[in-house]
């Protein structure tokens, strides 16, 4: 276990990947756990906001998943509630693009979708852990039917542009080769002895035999081509019937091949704790989290309010903002509390009349940008052209990967990939392009981006192609970025300022957690926000 050792980021990550790849998930998850990283749900319950509010009033800036469970379970408890809402629709980041849907981006650029019916690009979160408790035990209340998502799909590619001659490689023959190796290194380090002193002979010989299992070693304890590798990376001539269905073994890539090429970069991301089987999608898209929620809360809901100013004094918070369909004078509510959901980049813009701990905090969480590009395709080429049934293909290109749908699968009709995935400066692939290049291209300009680089992966791109979409997060106007980035400095210093109760506002979302970027993390900080709230109108 790692302990008390100071690492950059990079080499946190870096150290992370190297565990799992060699030891497995439980073991990296362990040593992220020891580093503070992979924090799970602590959600044990719905929570109980017990005792008579006597008709306070609440209002709620944000209509995405942080306000929206607000809002339910402050209305739950006998509150007054009211939410404002920027966007003509419920759900924030969860949210889907359908045919037919329009999307104007900052800077004027409108698309309108053109997918067919049933088909969507979830620009936001499109995954949910199977440990993200609270936000299933809501989807279970509320009737949100899930689906399985593929995460890690053995028979998708990991792609490097500049080895193997750019030809793809299968996922199942990068992991098998390089499981391989590295137990033949392993076994022939216990079997000399150069491991006496980290093992017991006894153990050593038990050593031996996993790593004969884990590798698919043969008798000698090599990888070579066999039967034993073969059946983990997939044979030459596959097994078939009658005279001629007599299997080639095939031959694994060698180890210096395997390295050099950094494909093993891709290997690791099923293994992380957020990233381990069971994870699930909603039937239709994430956009169904939104409509779900919004249904429980409908009436309460006014839509195109953009909040320009939050004041507050002892009594209580006026929030002022305008229409943004119709403009005219703004508006004031008021109520005795605030919750806000509004995200930290927009919120600096927002006159606020908070303290100077909670404004410095605000300013103090940047949010990432990300860049996703849905592609339709006339015909499904990846699951009939190669067997592909979700999951990912990941690559050093700039479009980092390539995600298939994890739905529908055998239709005649047409498909929907993620055609782009790109996070922040360092969007995590093996040759990394910042998001913020493909952010500032035009959105005709990026779904053309997406359509390049994928070619070399799926030469079917240019005859198949139809349509496409693209979302730049940096440039959507409600939110201004993707999610909150914490440091360890930044956390330190400005995050308890962030959550603590400014007079009568309390700040909510996924970046006042320590889930990140989750739908999971706005959740409870929801919950947390409105437990402290409740508690202090109980106390008076």
């Amino acid at each position: 276990m790692v302990d008390q050792v100071e690492m950059t980021g990079h080499s946190r990550r870096s150290l992370f990947q190297m565990i799992g790849a060699v030891a497995g998930g439980a073991a990296m998850y362990q040593a992220m756990m020891s580093l503070g990283h992979a924090i799970p749900s602590t959600y044990s319950g719905p929570i109980k906001l017990e005792g008579d509010p006597k008709g306070t009033s609440v209002l709620v800036l944000g209509c995405g998943v942080a306000g929206m469970t607000a809002a339910y379970e402050l209305r739950k408890a006998g509150y007054k509630v009211r939410i404002l809402e920027y966007n003509d629709r419920p759900g924030g980041r969860s949210w889907s693009l359908y045919g037919g849907d329009t999307y104007t981006e900052l800077g004027g650029a409108t698309q309108k979708c053109e997918f067919d019916s049933g088909l969507y690009l979830n620009p936001g979160p499109w995954r949910i852990p199977y440990h993200h408790t609270a936000l299933l035990s809501y989807c279970r209340e509320f009737g949100i039917a899930l689906e399985p998502f593929i995460m890690v799909n053995y028979n998708a590619y990991i792609h490097s542009s500049q080895h193997f001659g750019g030809k793809p490689q299968r996922f199942r023959e990068v992991q098998a080769d390089f499981n391989g190796h590295v137990a033949e290194l392993l076994a022939k380090a216990t079997s000399t002895g150069k491991l006496d002193q980290a093992v017991s002979k006894e153990d050593a010989e038990i050593l031996l035999t996993a790593l004969k299992q884990w590798g698919a070693l043969d008798k000698d304890y090599r990888y070579v081509m066999s039967d034993e590798s073969s059946e983990r990376r997939g044979y030459a001539k596959k097994k078939g019937g009658g005279l001629t269905g007599e299997p080639t073994p095939s031959q694994p890539v060698g180890l210096s091949d395997v390295l050099k090429a950094g494909l093993w970069q891709s290997l690791t991301g099923g293994m992380e704790h957020h990233w381990q089987n069971t994870i699930f999608q909603p039937i239709g898209g994430m956009g169904m989290i939104g409509k779900g929620f919004a249904k429980q809360v409908s009436d309460l809901i006014t839509y195109n309010a953009k909040v320009t100013a939050i004041h507050q004094d002892g009594k209580g918070v006026s929030v002022t903002y305008v229409d943004t369909n119709t403009g005219g004078n703004p508006q004031v509510v008021t109520a005795d509390w605030c919750v806000c959901t509004i995200p930290a980049p927009v919120l600096t813009q927002v006159d606020m009349q908070v303290g100077s701990k909670l404004t410095n905090a605000i300013a103090a969480v940047p949010y990432a940008s990300a860049v996703k590009t849905g592609l339709q395709f006339k015909r499904r080429f990846w699951e009939e052209d190669e067997q592909i049934y979700g999951g990912i293909s990941f690559t050093d290109l700039p479009i980092t990967q390539i995600s298939y749908p994890s739905t529908n699968y055998f239709s005649r009709g047409k498909g929907v990939l993620l055609g782009t995935f790109l996070f922040g400066l360092d969007t995590g692939g093996f040759n990394p392009v910042s998001s913020f290049r493909v952010s500032a291209m035009s959105p005709e300009d990026r779904v053309k981006f997406a359509l390049k680089h994928g070619a070399a992966i799926h030469p079917q791109y240019p005859q198949e192609f139809e349509n496409g979409i693209s979302v730049a997060w940096h440039r959507v106007p409600s939110h201004m970025g993707c999610a909150s980035v914490w440091t360890d400095e930044s956390r330190a210093a400005h995050y308890k300022n962030l959550c603590e109760i400014d007079g009568r506002v309390a700040i909510a979302g996924e970046h006042a957690s320590y889930i990140g970027g989750w739908q999971e993390g706005g959740i409870l900080s929801a919950h947390d926000a409105i437990t402290r709230i409740h508690q202090r109108v109980m106390s008076s």
